[in-house]
């Protein structure tokens, strides 16, 4: 029963944030390092480490990472948690690391050696006089290695402890986003009932202004050679069928399931867009229904464009729910 008594699970996320958090490497007892985060005077001289999420909308969840050469493990347990823990979005990790003070590096011999021996092979072959620039090939990612290389279980180790923390900042501000998303949705969703009201109000008098002016052509066709009770009943079943009660209901009904989706909150941004098609379906019949009528017709063509502009835009919002 608890669950039921809150309706919304979840909040309403945007699909658009951004978060990044830093941390150091601090050696303890045993040679394992752990995160810690950053002073603002970072002169001890540690490695550190930058991590960013980026999140912009996409249909799916679409995962990008832009990671240090080597961390191919690190890689998998990141997107293993993002797909963990996110719905939709296209989503870029960035990772930059920070070397020690005085932290020795190595040179990546097979490397750089292979890079050397492609680069004279071309030379040979098209008949070049070249030497390759080693500064070139020193800023090719991986020639350089850190002596070191059980840092890299304790830098996986570090990243990892920090997932949490950034995946938080970054749903905090795609909440708030959402939140702004949300207001406007509803807004919106207001603009469009009373449009839909308006519309009600002015069904009857087209309705019957469309009916005499019907019967009447109907008569001036037929004259006294038909009849004129079986030209009637056919004038009124072709009314029928121009009557937009069908749509109005239709869309207040829409506006009204869009407005629950909003209430329960989460992963709710396929429903709506799929809920404001509809809306504009129905709105684009009740328009077809009273196009080339006069006088009150107007009005509802009137208000039925308002509509069209509501639905639009609120689609544009919509598109960018997770």
């Amino acid at each position: 029963m608890g669950i039921w008594r809150n309706r919304r699970l979840m909040p309403i996320r945007s699909m658009t944030g951004f978060a990044q958090v830093k941390a150091e490497m601090r050696s303890q007892a045993g040679g394992r390092a752990s995160p810690q985060s950053p002073s603002l005077e970072q002169s001890n001289g540690r490695p550190g480490f930058s991590l960013s999420l980026k999140s912009v909308n996409h249909r799916f969840l679409d995962l990008h990472f832009r990671l240090p050469s080597g961390t191919d493990s690190l890689e998998m347990q990141l997107r293993r948690v993002l797909k963990e823990k996110m719905a939709r979005g296209h989503i870029e990790v960035s990772l930059s690391l920070e070397r020690a003070t005085g932290e020795p590096l190595a040179l990546n011999r097979d490397l750089v050696g292979g890079y050397i021996a492609a680069f004279r092979t071309a030379a040979a072959e098209f008949g070049l006089a070249a030497d390759p620039d080693l500064n070139a090939i020193l800023r090719v990612p991986g020639a350089l290695d850190s002596v070191d290389d059980s840092a890299q279980g304790a830098l996986e180790a570090a990243v990892m402890a920090k997932v949490d923390e950034a995946l938080a900042r970054l749903n905090q501000m795609r909440e708030e986003e959402g939140r702004s998303i949300e207001r406007e949705l509803r807004e919106r969703m207001a603009h469009l009932a009373e449009a839909a009201k308006s519309i009600q109000q002015h069904r009857r008098a087209v309705l019957q202004t469309y009916v005499e002016r019907l019967q009447s052509r109907m008569l001036e066709l037929l004259g006294t050679s038909a009849d004129r009770d079986r030209a009637l009943q056919e004038a009124a079943l072709l009314v029928d069928r121009s009557d937009i009660q069908e749509e109005i209901v239709r869309l207040e009904t829409h506006v009204q399931h869009f407005l629950g989706l909003l209430d329960q909150g989460g992963e709710v941004g396929k429903k709506l867009d799929f809920l404001l098609q509809e809306m504009n379906r129905e709105a684009n019949t009740l328009l077809s229904k009273t196009s080339g009528l006069a006088g009150e017709a107007l009005n509802i063509t009137e208000a039925g464009l308002a509509m069209k502009a509501e639905i639009e835009k609120s689609r544009e919002q919509v598109q960018n729910l997770e």
